[in-house]
């Protein structure tokens, strides 16, 4: 069957051999100069910013390739722990109040340092990079979402579906001629394919853009990508019998009306788009009906499963009823994981799921929470191990897990549906379930490499950020959560002990994030800026704050948009669907202009300067993939984030508004104000402080060395 992952939203050398080329130092990045970069910056403030881009990239994947291949004659295996968002001033802070004894511990057995991050300092982005060793001009990971220029629709950049052949229809059933399936977007070699062509093992637990996973000697488990049973990157239900005490659309969530009707409710899990069945559209029905010659379209009805809540309010339970299964929630009370089967054929075909419920109220409200429908790990519809079977291997061992995306719901704690202290709850689940999987993983090694991704600080950043900075302006006093982050660093260090026990002294530990934190207190609604400055043109001005991405826009009259969160693209005759500007010197003096603007914009509410830098991919970035991203990449300086209304193709009315959502910690700005951590290492083996990347002929040296003594028999 066909689930549509486009509803939510390897042509590259061999990694040593594109370690091995020069750099090559092009025109360097403008931006304006901040006093907020880090000091002790690996990368010293003397190498121009595009050496400092190339520098960071580099040296991800050539530290990496060096650590597992030969760093020393001791070390035969290496363990990292990848950890997202770990900021290096806030570590550096609660080593220095002595929360973190095991992190102290491993910064003194080596130079342990800020590590520059990409441009735009995202994700996908960042771990795109430190895969392959390529910037997005190689790997083509510009942001979450891209834009279809000819549809002018958004689209998830990290994976895509693609139907089955032509399908035979006979009445309301189609059946496909041939599967369809899934494709990953980006591009590149990643440092373990180059291991396993050496002979050498790895196991990759849930890294980042990595799905469906590469095919490498080992094991790997898809992370940051994977969609959910549905297709999206995360859609929760909340059903509630109060529908309007929330928004009408909430984004990454689904809010269902249900009646309470003697202490009972009935309700249906929607499960993904059946496209076994099809049958005739609303719109094509209603033409019949009045008699017009129409050839009629047909649509896919979801895939559905019944459920009921027996309630008893004196005793603060539920009892739920789901298929042949029963089991009972008190309220405030979080299920199981629990096993969810939608019906694609009947008799012939079953597609398998689960998913977690919070009975978050009774009465006098009835309210209930459901995770997003996992790919169920048991049995996977979709690609998520490999092996194929590596994933029921894990369920078989450490029951039932999150496979999508990003297993914190952040939406949902965004749009008040999870209180922060039930938010916080549902995190630490998530990150307890990886932590299991860490400890699994280390009990069964039979890698030369491991890997293990850990998103945790990440997303509480994101979240908690208000709970312990008085100046933001959504500042919440809670005096429990204003020490959130820090106790989730805490865990972290926990976690780094653990393997630091576990390993031998044949195994190098690297423990390294993607990039740091700043405060998120002013968004940026960077198509508003774009519409006043007349770059923008709508159709009818009296709807500005109406439609769906760009739904009003006068794109004959348009010259520039912003979509994703750092993104701003030419709107160009030949590429987009209704282009407007011409390429060669139209084009170059309309980015010409466009950053000289943005680095002029100015908040006059408090007289800062929005935006700290401007990079152009066409300019600054390298590879075949490079002109298909953004024209511009906005950095915003510290504090400043595009709005999440920006990025949707929205145009709020004022330009500059204070941030008072539970979003309230962010790093998608200036890359140089967020840099990540940088794995210790030896000063026998590199002058830190001298050298950001490695000869590439040493490199090659430690390749074979490495494998003249551990290479496989057979391999």
């Amino acid at each position: 069957m066909h689930i549509d992952m486009n509803s939510g939203v390897r042509s590259s050398t061999k990694l040593a051999e594109a370690i091995s080329l020069s750099p090559r130092e092009r025109a360097g990045v403008r931006g304006n100069a901040t006093s907020e970069l880090p000091s002790t910056s690996i990368f010293a403030s003397r190498l121009s910013t595009a050496k400092r881009v190339q520098a960071a990239r580099r040296f991800l994947i050539t530290w990496l390739v060096i650590a597992a291949l030969n760093l020393t004659a001791a070390a035969k295996k290496v363990v990292v722990l990848g950890i997202d968002g770990m900021d290096p001033k806030l570590l550096q802070t609660f080593v220095e109040q002595g929360r973190m004894p095991n992190f102290k511990a491993l910064m003194h057995e080596g130079d342990f340092r800020p590590l520059q991050t990409t441009m735009p300092p995202q994700s996908p982005v960042a771990w795109s990079t430190f895969m392959t060793g390529l910037d997005p001009g190689g790997h083509g990971i510009f942001d979450f979402i891209h834009v279809d220029k000819e549809k002018m629709t958004p689209y998830s950049s990290m994976a895509q579906a693609y139907p089955g052949g032509r399908p035979v229809n006979i009445r309301s059933w189609s059946f496909p001629t041939s599967g369809g399936g899934v494709r990953m977007l980006r591009k590149g070699t990643t440092f373990w394919e180059t291991l396993g062509d050496h002979g050498l093992r790895s196991t990759i637990f849930r890294m980042p853009v990595n799905f469906p996973p590469v095919k490498a000697p080992g094991r790997a488990l898809a992370g940051m990508g994977t969609p959910d049973l549905i297709g999206s990157l995360g859609t929760f239900s909340f059903y509630t019998d109060h529908r309007s005490d929330f928004a009408p659309v909430v984004s990454g969530g689904e809010i269902y009306e249900v009646t309470v009707r003697s202490n009972k409710v009935s309700a249906q899990l929607n499960g993904p788009v059946n496209t076994f069945r099809r049958f005739p559209s609303k719109e094509s029905l209603e033409l019949l009906e009045k008699g017009r010659a129409v050839s009629v379209t047909y649509d896919n009805p979801k895939m559905l499963q019944d459920f009921v809540v027996y309630l008893d309010a004196r005793a603060g339970a539920a009892k739920f009823v789901v298929a042949d299964q029963e089991f009972i929630l008190k309220e405030k009370e979080w299920s199981d994981w629990i096993h969810v089967e939608f019906e694609a054929i009947p008799h012939l075909l079953k597609v398998s799921s689960a998913a977690r419920s919070y009975l978050k109220q009774l009465s006098p409200k009835f309210e209930l929470y459901v995770t997003p429908l996992q790919i169920d790990p048991e049995d996977p519809v979709m690609p998520i191990s490999h092996p194929a079977n590596w994933s029921k291997e894990l369920s078989a061992n450490l029951g039932r897990f999150y496979t999508h995306n990003i297993p914190e719901d952040t939406q949902a704690f965004n749009h008040g549906v999870l209180t922060a202290r039930e938010f916080w709850d549902q995190m630490i689940f998530a990150y307890e379930e990886r932590s299991r999987a860490l400890d699994y993983l280390l009990q069964h090694q039979d890698e030369d490499f491991l890997f293990v991704y850990f998103g945790t600080v990440d997303q509480g950043s994101h979240m908690l950020w208000h709970f312990m900075d008085r100046e933001h302006p959504g500042y919440v006093q809670d005096d429990v959560l204003k020490d959130g982050i820090a106790r989730l660093y805490e865990m972290l260090d926990g976690r780094l002990g653990r393997v630091r026990q576990a390993i031998g002294k044949d195994t190098l530990l690297i423990a390294m994030s993607d990039h740091g934190f700043a405060p998120f207190y002013w968004k940026v609604n960077l198509n508003t800026w774009l519409l006043e400055n007349g770059y923008i043109t709508l159709k009818d001005p009296t709807k500005q704050e109406s439609g769906e991405f760009f739904s009003n826009v006068d794109w004959s009259r348009t010259r520039a948009y912003a979509a994703g969160l750092n993104g701003l693209y030419v709107n160009l005759k030949g590429r987009e669907k209704a282009g407007a500007v011409a390429a060669g010197p139209e084009y170059d003096a309309l980015l010409d202009e466009l950053e000289r603007a943005l680095l002029a914009m100015k908040d006059n509410r408090n007289s800062r300067s929005p935006v700290s830098l401007v990079l152009r991919p066409g300019r600054d970035f390298h590879g075949p993939e490079k002109d298909k991203g953004p024209d511009i990449l906005v950095g915003y300086s510290r504090g400043y984030r595009s709005s999440s209304d920006s990025p949707l193709g929205l145009f709020p009315k004022s330009i500059f508004v204070d941030n008072r959502s539970p979003w309230s910690g962010d790093h998608c700005i200036d890359y140089r104000l967020v840099p990540g951590i940088l794995p210790p290492h030896h000063e026998s083996d590199t002058d830190a402080r001298g050298s950001h990347c490695f000869a590439p002929a040493r490199i090659r040296s430690f390749v074979t060395r490495r494998t003249h003594w551990q290479r496989r028999p057979g391999s």
